[in-house]
Parts: C-alpha cells; structure tokens; sequence
C-alpha cells in the first residue's frame, strides 16, 4: 500500500470515548472511521448519499470487510482516513483504506461492496454514471475500470 497511491483522505481527531483505559483506540472504532471515509469519498467524488439514494431501487452493501492493526492510535491523535476504489467488477468494488498519524501507517484494509437490487439484494450493474465519476476522480486507475 503505497500513500501516494491514494487521491483522497479525510481527516479526524480520535475522540475520548472512542479510547479505552489506556488511552488506545478500541478496534472496532477503525471500521466506523473507514465508514466515514468512504462517505466523505463519495461526497468528493460527486457521488454523495441524499434523498434521493436508493430511488432506483438499488444501492452499494458491504459485504467484507478486512483491518489489519499495525500501531494504535490514541486520544486525541490526529488521524487521516486514504481511500480509494482498487477494483470495480461488474457489480462490486474493492476500496482500499490506510488510516495514518502523520506518515505512520496504524491500520490498512479493504471493504467490499456490491451494487444490488435493495428489495431481492441480489447483484446488479454498478451505473455508468458511477464508474465514470470513479475512473474521473481516481488518481490510480482500478483493476476493471
């Protein structure tokens, strides 16, 4: 995972309720910042969730999720979520996420999600108009763009 790979990042302060005893990150509080990143990815990329999300009947599920925990973080540490989309299939994609103190890689991972129908959640093509705004905003071109 290379940090010049990545367009986008997203910065947050780590909050005192999300530090246990010690002062560390507890972990599952890392999935909630890649959430927040990947929706401040959309945001930038012009593909924001609003009222009209999901309208057309479909819309993206995660259906995996990896982290792998290289250093905690602690309150009031000032973290930068990197995001970006390292494959887009037919109806699923593959974000990339590094979670850094400065130059410090604490956390990396991915997250899959799949384009579905939101009634059968069975998969579906993930738009044109979304693959364009991807391949449009992404510095490093993903696998199957």
């Amino acid at each position: 995972m290379q940090l010049d790979d990545f367009r986008f990042k997203h910065g947050l302060r780590v909050r005192w309720a999300e530090a246990d005893m010690q002062g560390i990150v507890f972990n599952g509080h890392y999935l909630t910042y890649a959430d927040v990143g990947i929706t401040e990815y959309f945001r930038a990329m012009g593909q924001a969730y609003s009222g009209e999300t999901g309208v057309n009947g479909s819309d993206f599920f995660a259906v995996r999720t990896l982290l792998e925990y290289r250093s905690p973080a602690r309150f009031d540490d000032l973290l930068d979520v990197h995001v970006r989309i390292a494959r887009l299939g037919n109806s699923s994609m593959q974000f990339l996420i590094g979670i850094y103190r400065g130059a410090e890689l604490l956390v990396n991972g991915e997250i899959v999600y799949v384009h579905a129908d939101q009634s059968s959640r069975r998969p579906s093509p993930i738009p044109a108009s979304f693959r364009a705004a991807v391949t449009g905003f992404e510095k490093v071109m993903p696998d199957g763009a």
